[in-house]
């Protein structure tokens, strides 16, 4: 078997915890430096092992970021083809928990689902406990009704649960969606076989709106001063009126107090999970301990939120508040992990397959494009990739599709439905708010990158190139055809 130098003993092989919110910034951590924001267990995760700066979503919605992470594919790549929100494809494709499974692994999925269908698959997970919070019938759903019955369970609140409305969470605290997947994490872990190594994953609902934390952690961020909008040179205001229109629309003038209570609502969340994962990575480090096994803790997103930044709310944008995830990995000792490391070059989350497999000492997934960061995690200063593509067909409006290509340092987003070009130097303007595309000096660069998503796109099937110049306005499906899944 190929691998990583751990035995394939089922005594010896690492338990593996993955933690994966939903809809969390790759900027909102306090090992990023965010101005508010407390997160002091999800940062030792990073500070203790290695953090992957440039972690992304290359196809930044819920569906296609999942599916993308489970196969180890990109959007466009066969086997894979969901290039947007696909809502009516069935991923048949194999996938990396199930590798693990046909491994020896026990496996183990807590909370949100994979967002895949059919719902009722397992795709490689043995044992599943779901809390999804908006389907009522999963089994926190039930749990919810049957100790407090009659009150609407999760939407009980009465508010979107994509929009930009908070409140804090209007049952006991030990019952937020958060707090239940933790405990139930934490048996899953204290149940599962000692024979056999155990991969664990807990899957978070937030802080994917609603903006509903418990009410200390409210308390906590409306009562400071939140970050101010990113705002660029190239931003328009949205025509429409925010508070007059739908709260749920992706483009919107947020701003005063919406916009400082939303933000509340939303660090509230993460601060809640951040206190939740201390209990979580205290009982898996236990338990490994118990077992004998060394352990391996991976903290990631499917995709960030735009929170108001250039005037865009949700996600499936090319930005750094969308596209870009918390990616911090951890070893105990015995797995001869680098402690305190940073990667500043892309990744993405179809690497979290490969790596995961490699350092189970199982074969590698075939034909894939996520590649094994285990050689980094060990100190091998190297580069997983030159560049990074990612992209997303239209979901909310033509004009959000895009195509996005990443050094690390410098990132180029073109917009296939109206032909416009935005150049960012991420390391001198993080925030993305000014375009280099648009001034004189920067164009041969801007050409270089031209050049290369042409060499990208050159044998898709939509026609976006003749392989001379990118073309605007062509059809853009969020299902590529039979052919080429």
């Amino acid at each position: 078997m190929q691998g990583s130098g751990v035995s394939n003993s089922p005594d010896t092989r690492p338990d593996i915890l993955l933690i994966m919110p939903d809809q969390m910034r790759g900027d909102c951590l306090s090992l990023e430096k965010h101005p508010v924001l407390q997160t002091p267990n999800i940062d030792e995760i990073g500070l203790r092992g290695m953090h992957f700066a440039r972690g992304y979503s290359t196809c930044p919605s819920c569906i296609p970021a999942r599916r993308a992470m489970l196969t180890a594919l990109h959007p466009s790549s066969p086997g894979n083809g969901v290039t947007g929100f696909a809502t009516n494809a069935e991923l048949d494709a194999p996938v990396f928990p199930q590798k693990l499974l046909d491994g020896g692994y026990h496996t183990t999925l807590v909370g949100r689902h994979m967002h895949q269908l059919p719902l009722d698959k397992a795709f490689g997970f043995e044992d599943r406990l779901y809390a999804t919070a908006y389907h009522y019938d999963d089994d926190y759903g039930q749990a919810l009704e049957t100790e407090f019955p009659g009150q609407g369970g999760m939407a009980g609140h009465g508010i979107s649960r994509n929009g930009y409305t908070t409140r804090p969470w209007q049952f006991p605290d030990a019952w937020h969606p958060t707090s239940w997947v933790i405990s139930r994490a934490r048996e899953k872990l204290v149940e599962a076989p000692d024979d056999r190594p155990h991969f664990l994953t807990a899957s978070f609902f937030a802080p994917h709106p609603p903006f509903l934390p418990p009410a200390c952690y409210y308390d906590r961020y409306v009562n400071a001063e939140t970050p101010a909008r990113a705002i660029g040179d190239w931003d328009e205001i949205p025509a429409h009126d925010y508070g007059h229109t739908n709260i749920e629309r992706n483009r919107l003038d947020l701003k005063g107090a919406p916009l400082h209570q939303a933000r509340a609502g939303y660090y509230g969340l993460i601060n809640h999970i951040d206190d939740q994962v201390f209990a979580l990575t205290f009982e898996f480090r236990q338990q490994c301990a118990r077992r004998g096994r060394p352990g391996v803790i991976v903290f990631t997103s499917d995709h960030g939120e735009m929170l108001a930044d250039h005037y865009r709310w949700h996600k499936c944008e090319p930005y750094e508040a969308s596209a870009r995830v918390p990616f911090l990995i951890q070893g105990s000792p015995a797995m001869g992990f680098v402690q305190g490391g940073r990667h500043d070059q892309p990744v993405c989350l179809e690497d979290i397959g490969p790596t995961l497999l490699d350092l189970a000492g199982l074969e590698p997934m075939e034909n894939v494009d996520g590649r094994s960061l285990a050689p980094i995690l060990r100190g091998e200063n190297q580069p997983v990739r030159e560049v990074l593509h990612g992209e997303h067909a239209p979901w909310y409006d033509d004009d959000q599709s895009f195509h996005m290509l990443t050094d690390g340092r410098w990132k180029y987003i073109w917009r296939p439905h109206s032909g416009i070009e935005q150049l960012f130097d991420l390391l001198a303007d993080p925030q993305e708010c000014t375009n280099l595309a648009a001034q004189p000096e920067h164009a041969v660069e801007v050409t270089r990158w031209r050049d290369r998503l042409i060499a990208q796109l050159k044998d898709r099937p939509e026609g976006f190139t003749d392989g001379e110049r990118l073309i605007a306005g062509r059809p853009y499906p969020d299902l590529m055809s039979e052919a080429r899944v």
